[in-house]
């Protein structure tokens, strides 16, 4: 992985291509980051760089962080990262990271916390079917057998239930970055972003891009 940057996103809306083709994006407000930190083998163990994005009141972050940042120079941040990139060396604490660190056509992998979606049953969490729906039928949408009684005597671990549904760090790979408007720190990025609007979204080279 060659670069990284933190953003928030906007929202989707669609834009058309050369040819009048119809692109859906979603809308990343991506930096400006502040390299807080930079790890290295020697000290470490691991060479990284600490990405600081958005930024906050003083009091707002702990003792620790403030001293954190202080030392680093480089004002109060809210939101702190750390991106083991190949090429630490060409970062130092204090350089400004801006959304034009990507390009048109670059791939991506996107990082959000997913839109939460409270308790739900198992046939909106997990797709199971329903039972029939007319009135002689008392089984519609509940869970019905979890498993045998006597023999195992219990659930097995794994076993599809109700519970609290979304809210989870999800990664879509491989999208694509269709533009760059560097003024205005946006990244246009081609089909869906986990998470809602203003949701702390992470951007990093794929993995996956000759998948």
């Amino acid at each position: 992985m060659k670069k990284a940057i933190i953003g928030k996103k906007v929202g989707m809306t669609q834009i058309f291509d050369e040819a009048g083709k119809v692109i859906p994006v979603t809308v990343i407000e991506a930096g400006p980051c502040v390299v807080t930190a930079k790890m290295t083998e020697e000290k470490e163990g691991y060479s990284a760089v600490q990405l600081g994005y958005e930024e906050v009141a003083e009091k707002k972050l702990s003792k620790p962080e403030q001293g954190h940042l202080k030392k680093a120079g480089t004002g109060m941040l809210k939101h702190l990262k750390e991106f083991r990139l190949e090429e630490t060396d060409k970062f130092e604490v204090g350089d400004v990271i801006k959304a034009d660190i990507f390009a048109s056509g670059d791939k991506v992998d996107a990082t959000a916390i997913s839109k939460g979606k409270g308790f739900q049953g198992t046939i909106k969490r997990l797709g199971q079917h329903r039972g029939p729906m007319a009135h002689g039928s008392k089984f519609h949408r509940h869970q019905g057998s979890n498993g045998a009684c006597s023999s195992p005597s219990r659930v097995f671990k794994g076993k599809g239930m109700p519970g609290h549904m979304g809210c989870k760090k999800v990664t879509v790979q491989n999208l694509t970055v269709v533009r760059v408007d560097a003024d205005k720190n946006l990244i246009l990025v081609k089909g869906a972003v986990p998470g809602p609007r203003k949701a702390l979204v992470t951007i990093k080279e794929t993995t996956r891009a000759n998948a």
